[in-house]
């Protein structure tokens, strides 16, 4: 578990039984909780990242250059279409591993190619990136109980 909120989750209480005394909207607001709580201690989970649609539109002797760079970004050709001399190259990557990119795309186009970006999904990360997120998370957790135990002292 990483700290992240989570999305998705349904929670439906079955075979509750209704008492006078101790039914209340509170207590099976707890009983859900409770349920909560166990499955995310038990649970196996995952960190998701957004996935970004990019579009990019180069000179076509610089194609492979630009299969090179999605490539090197863990990027997932869609589509990929050339008129006159021109390419246009539409590929999924992880919005993590587009830090860069204009960069990398001017360099290596020699300053002619262009690209527009925009969001796609969720997606699982990568088990690197996973266990990243998670180390940075216990580790911030950490400090903080560190900080906690000098300040009582």
């Amino acid at each position: 578990y990483a700290g992240q909120r989570v999305t998705g989750v349904r929670m439906r209480l079955q075979d509750g039984a209704h008492h006078i005394v101790d039914s209340s909207e509170w207590a099976f607001y707890q009983a859900s909780q409770s349920a909560f709580q166990d499955c995310v201690e038990d649970g196996k989970w995952t960190v998701l990242e957004p996935i970004m649609t990019v579009e990019v539109n180069i000179p076509s002797e610089f194609t492979s250059a630009a299969f090179s760079i999605f490539n090197k970004r863990a990027g997932l050709i869609i589509d990929q279409d050339g008129r006159d001399d021109w390419y246009t190259i539409t590929a999924e990557v992880p919005l993590n591993n587009m830090f860069g990119f204009s960069a990398d795309l001017r360099g290596s186009t020699q300053g002619k190619g262009e690209y527009t970006m925009e969001y796609c999904r969720y997606s699982p990360a990568s088990p690197e990136t996973h266990e990243s997120v998670v180390k940075k998370f216990r580790d911030s957790l950490e400090k903080k109980d560190e900080k906690g135990k000098k300040k009582k002292n």
